[in-house]
């Protein structure tokens, strides 16, 4: 008897699947296991960051405090105020980052590491720094318009600090910090080679050179500034992927836009920082402008100065850390090698 077309088929079709649910499921996590998905970069060291940060910002309201419990006159505080407001101001924006960072990071340690918790925890910590300054600024400065502006003005930096360590990505967030600790501290150390420098570039006492050596001066600063602040960002990350790779020699590495981002961090938090001061901070600035001409144009010249700095550090930051991470890389391997030649 000849075998119909197709009846093997049909019979196959009939038989009833023994394939179980649960199994296809069982295979399917195995095609794609939890533990391979892409792990956050951490931040190490994000609690030394975080005690430094917060140790500079003491450092910078106990200086402010102190210079302006030491003014003569009302009118000399305020003035005196508007001038250390952006110190104070970088101070608690870094702060509120490292500390923000180092409290997800403990999170992140221990299984905690969902992207809303992570930023909401980022956020309210960021708020309690802020609210411990304030609290500290007006407890122990004295109790003017002022002293409340200095305040409100400082707790939203932290705040703001704080939003921004909620990145997933730890590590180029460490770097950050670390890059723009380091640039801080130098900004105040490059203060003692001012007038060394003024003497250098000319300054002889005449109004143009004066002007014209405030200008090198302010460049120098910033190129220097923006060189280390691209070296510190760079040497962090790099430290961060040789502690990964300690945990996990699988860790995927870093690519060339977590070093162009940590380079330019330091120069994007006093771009910021400014932004932060031109508007919480508008009060106490036109106070200072009010008080005499002399006043005004000092406090443009400052707050123009400060805003080439940060573009300055910027640029200077990020190429440095590109060019760093490009010495880095070795030369691509070649597939496509041609076949030795028969006799």
């Amino acid at each position: 008897m000849s075998k119909q077309p197709g009846s093997s088929t049909a019979a196959q079709s009939d038989q009833p699947d023994s394939t179980d649910p649960a199994d296809q499921v069982d295979q399917a996590e195995q095609v794609v296991p939890v533990a391979d998905a892409p792990r956050a970069a951490r931040a190490p060291g994000a609690p030394v960051l975080a005690l430094l940060a917060v140790g500079w910002l003491a450092a910078m309201l106990w200086s402010t405090r102190e210079a302006i419990s030491s003014a003569a006159a009302g009118l000399t505080a305020i003035s005196l105020s508007a001038f250390a407001l952006p110190g104070v101001i970088s101070a608690a924006l870094v702060a509120g980052t490292a500390v923000a960072l180092a409290v997800t990071g403990l999170l992140a340690r221990r299984g905690v590491d969902r992207a809303t918790l992570r930023f909401v925890v980022a956020v309210g910590t960021g708020l309690l720094v802020g609210l411990a300054a304030a609290l500290a600024i007006n407890l122990t400065y004295a109790d003017n318009a002022t002293t409340n502006t200095i305040a409100g003005t400082s707790a939203a930096a932290a705040i703001i600090g704080g939003a921004l360590a909620g990145a997933r990505d730890a590590a180029p967030v460490g770097a950050v910090v670390t890059a723009a600790l380091g640039t801080l501290v130098f900004v105040v150390a490059f203060s003692r080679a001012r007038d060394p420098l003024f003497d250098l570039f000319g300054a002889d006492g005449s109004q143009a050179s004066l002007v014209s050596a405030a200008k090198w001066v302010s460049r120098t600063e910033s190129l220097l500034a923006g060189l280390l602040a691209g070296l510190l960002a760079y040497g962090y990350l790099t430290w961060a992927r040789r502690r990964a790779l300690g945990r996990d020699p699988a860790t995927p590495a870093l690519r060339w836009p977590a070093y162009l981002v940590a380079g330019a961090g330091p120069g994007l938090l006093l771009l910021l920082a400014e932004v932060i001061i031109r508007i919480g901070g508008r009060t106490l600035l036109d106070l200072a402008s009010a008080l005499s001409e002399a006043d005004a144009v000092a406090q443009t010249s400052l707050g123009t100065s400060r805003i080439d700095n940060g573009i300055w550090v910027l640029f200077v930051g990020a190429l440095t850390a590109l060019v760093a991470f490009g010495r880095t890389l070795g030369p691509a391997p070649h597939d496509d090698e041609p076949e030795p030649a028969e006799d």
